[in-house]
Formats: structure tokens, sequence, C-alpha cells
């Protein structure tokens, strides 16, 4: 067994984990098309890589609203429940845990995604300037409503919705998805937020929908089952704000008081350079009194030393996930890795999703 702590045991809030290893929330689009639902090879997929230490499950959306890209899955039917239910269950059985991220994407959407053909809504009619998939092509975002102040209660019901569903399909918590351009990243940022009700304008002002939603999820299902994923300093999906650590500094603060299992940061450019100002990195994060996850792209030796150092409590992994269902056993073993076909990362079936090696399988090849 490996002595560095990247590979011990390690509570999160209410959550008991074997390792310190996560795998990250990956959007792959297999969901069914009739009704957003996984399926069998999701249990099989998620089951397969149940030695993380934690397991946060693709973006899920929170209501039909919610959704901006063909074949995700949802968690507000009971047809989503039922399918959720069998991946939690598989995981479980194989002694793994496993969260589900709860998604709005706002404005990153396109009308044919939307109920009734709706334009998609946001904090603010600003056009993303991004694209998103549907289900033929990558397309344009659809221009964005500003939703209206007397709307703003059932999204948060909503919210608070999805975290009660994620208890009754089985899960051991949810992550709030509260990064990567997406709507509750969209209310943070003033270059996607211009209102001047009480949910724009001033720094305090852009954190009370994340506070709000936080507060409703947390009061539904335990503070100890809920984690949150903030991204400070990615412009993905065309988000931006003059002043990041002015609006993300009050907000790690006001989580920091609501004892969360955990805090997960993307460190620098969504799925790209860490850029980031390391001094603002590191401030924001001694912000946080409780247990931080890493993320974005972290190899085995920089995951060991960030858990050895004290600079990440947990470390989640994403790509590497992809084409490595063992990949907590590898990273232990400093074995070789898979090499992920990228062609098979979005939509299909089987193939690039359930068929890649296990150690053994491809140490006997």
């Amino acid at each position: 067994m490996s002595d560095e702590k990247l590979f011990q045991p390690v509570t999160a809030g209410d959550l008991k984990l074997a390792n310190r290893i996560v795998m990250a929330p990956l959007t792959r689009n297999r969901a069914r098309a009739e009704d957003d639902a996984p399926c069998g090879i999701h249990a099989e997929y998620y089951a397969q890589r149940a030695g993380a230490g934690l397991i946060v499950s693709e973006a899920t959306q929170i209501s039909p609203e919610g959704k901006g890209y063909a074949w995700t899955p949802g968690i507000h039917s009971d047809a989503q429940i039922e399918g959720w239910k069998a991946v939690t269950d598989a995981v479980h059985a194989k002694g793994g845990k496993i969260v589900v991220q709860l998604w709005h994407v706002g404005r990153i959407s396109h009308v044919s995604l939307q109920p009734d053909g709706q334009a998609p809504v946001a904090p603010s009619a600003i056009a993303a300037e991004s694209k998103t998939f549907d289900g033929e092509g990558f397309v344009p975002t659809s221009e964005p409503r500003a939703l209206r102040l007397d709307e703003i209660p059932r999204l948060v019901g909503e919210y608070r919705q999805a975290a009660r569903n994620a208890m009754t399909a089985g899960f051991d918590g949810v992550e709030i998805h509260a990064a990567n351009g997406y709507l509750i990243d969209q209310f943070l940022r003033d270059g996607s937020n211009r209102r001047s009700d009480e949910y724009g304008g001033s720094p305090e002002n852009r954190i009370r929908f994340l506070r709000e939603v936080t507060l409703a999820v947390t009061d539904e299902i335990g503070a100890g089952r809920v984690g949150v994923r903030l991204s400070p300093f990615s412009g993905a999906n065309g988000i931006w704000d003059s002043d990041p650590m002015a609006v993300f500094g009050p907000a790690v603060d006001m989580l920091d008081g609501f004892g969360l299992a955990y805090l997960h940061f993307v460190e620098g450019q969504t799925g790209g350079a860490r850029d980031a100002d390391q001094a603002d990195l590191d401030a924001l994060r001694a912000r946080f009194g409780g247990v931080y996850m890493a993320n974005n792209g972290y190899d085995r030796q920089m995951a060991i030393d960030a858990v050895e150092e004290g600079r990440a409590d947990l470390v989640a992994f994403g790509r590497p996930y992809i084409a490595n269902p063992d990949l907590a056993e590898r990273l232990r073993r400093d074995a070789p890795l898979n090499e992920a076909d990228q062609s098979t990362f979005y939509g299909g079936g089987r193939e690039g999703y359930t068929d890649y090696p296990f150690l053994k399988e491809s140490e006997a090849a």
C-alpha cells in the first residue's frame, strides 16, 4: 500500500472516502434521447470507476429549462430518478461513493433544446458567444431572456427538489455546479449579470443566488452531503468578470459558513491552462476552512505533492478517468495509463465508454 496521503482515507463532511482521488464530472452525452434518463451503460460505466474515493457524476440538469446539450441526463423526472438509482446501486455494490452534480446551464443552450422552443434564461439578456451541441452538431447558443425577479424563487426551488430527488435516487450527496459559465456563474460575473435589482450590481448582490441555492440544498439534505464547484479564473463559455477576486472572495467566505462537505475549484482555465495567479488562488483557498478539492491538469506527482503539502485535501481527475476505469489503482501503483479516443468522448454507446481495459487486462495483452 502506498504511504502517500493521496491514497489514504479521508472524511469530507458526512462522506467517508477510501482515498482522496475524485472522478471529476464528465459530460459524455449518452442519456436516452426520449427522456434524458441514464440507462444500463451508465450503471456499468460508473461502477467500473468505483475505485475512486468519490465520483462526481456528469452534470445533470435540474429541470427541462436547465438543459443545454443533447443527450445529457436530468434528475427531475421519475424515469431519470429510476435510471440514476441503478447507477448508485451499482457504484455502492462496488464499495464506491457518488454524488450528483446539479446543473442549470442558463444561457448556454439553444432554443431547439428548450421546452416549447423558448429562449434560454439568464440573469441578463446577454448572449454568451459560445456554442452547444444540439444532437446534430455544434451550434451558436441562443440569445437568452433575462429572468424576472419573481421567477428566481422557482429556480431555487428546483435546486432544492433536485437535491431531494438525488437522495431518492440513492446518491451520497450533491455538488452544486456554480462554475464554467453556467447559470450560477452567470449571476456571479459582471460580464453576464447587468441586473439592477438585489441580484445584480455589488458582489454581495451577485452572490445572492448562489447563497440562496446553497441554503435551499443544504437545508434539504444537510450541508455535510453538499459540495460546491467554482471556477474563479476560467473564461469557459464566454464568461468573464472585471474583478474576480472582488466577487469570489466574498463568495468563498459565504460558502465557508455552511459547513459544506467540500469546495471544488477549477484552477485556471476549464480543461486548459493553469494560468490563474497563484497568489490569488492561494488567497481564495485560504478563505475556506473545510475540505478543498483541486482540479485541472493534475498528474500523479502533482496530486501527491498537493495533498502532502496541504494545498489540497482531494484531487479530481477528469479526462484520465475516461480511458482508465481503474485510475485510482493505476495511480497508486504508478502504472501506465490507457490513451483515450477523443472521437468517442461525446455520444454513442459502449465504444469508448465501457470498453477500456483494466490494468490486469492490459498487462495480460
